[in-house]
């Protein structure tokens, strides 16, 4: 196993994006290809080390760039900017997201038929919000991401799987809220499987988060178990679509 890492650019209606590009240059086959989306500090270190993690899984991953130009946020009122400017418009969001989609599969180290998308909080909204809309992907997994819909899809539409990893403690995505998403991917008929991580607070898969909440005032941390646990059942996932 050689695993590898490289900045790979690409555009999305003018806008120059760049993300990072993680594979195997040992793997003799096409591998699996994973779309890794970031948390509202854009692609910052952590989002590429996991791209890093699956392509140690055996995987191909793009961690992809919402913002434009690989934008990072050095604090939160810098990072709800970021995050609104495309949540205030989803028609680019969903551009952007297709056209890193495009970016993954026309990569020579990807099987086009075996993709995946992941994201973290605001990331878990859009890897949720490509399934909602009927992109071409196997399987979705969202950890301590938003869950309110942008596109209520019906009977059918969503053709991925769907994990959702969801924090007990969550005080930024509520329960009230995972009650809603489990109503309206039952009303769509959608295969799909939460997880309810006990004690997890919002941001449980990042070890920064503690940090960051002690530092900003907001309530998120780090939970080990959580991290471990939800990306076992992400491997779980992804083995049930690709193998």
């Amino acid at each position: 196993m050689n695993i590898c890492g490289k900045e790979i650019e690409y555009n999305c209606n003018g806008v120059l994006m760049k993300g990072y590009f993680a594979w195997d240059s040992d793997a003799n086959d096409s591998l699996p290809g994973v779309m890794v989306i970031h948390e509202w500090w854009g692609v910052n270190e952590y989002v590429k080390s996991r791209a890093n993690m699956l392509a140690e899984n055996g995987f191909c991953a793009l961690a992809i760039d919402m913002y434009g130009n690989g934008q990072q946020a050095e604090n939160p009122d810098q990072a709800g900017e970021a995050m609104n400017s495309v949540l205030g418009d989803m028609e680019m969001g969903t551009a952007r997201l297709k056209a890193a989609y495009e970016t993954l599969i026309s990569q020579d180290e990807v099987d086009s038929e075996r993709t995946a998308a992941i994201g973290y909080c605001f990331g878990g909204a859009m890897a949720l919000h490509m399934a909602r809309t009927g992109m071409p992907i196997n399987a979705v997994a969202s950890f301590h991401g938003a869950l309110g819909s942008f596109h209520r899809p019906g009977p059918g539409e969503v053709k991925a799987k769907i994990l959702v990893c969801h924090g007990e403690d969550d005080a930024m995505v509520t329960m009230d809220d995972l009650s809603g998403f489990r109503e309206e991917m039952d009303l769509a008929g959608v295969n799909y499987k939460v997880i309810v991580h006990p004690g997890a607070q919002h941001g449980f898969t990042s070890k920064e988060a503690t940090a960051n909440g002690e530092k900003y005032g907001i309530p998120v941390g780090y939970n080990a178990k959580a991290d471990t646990d939800s990306w076992s059942a992400m491997m779980e996932l992804f083995d049930s679509c690709f193998n």
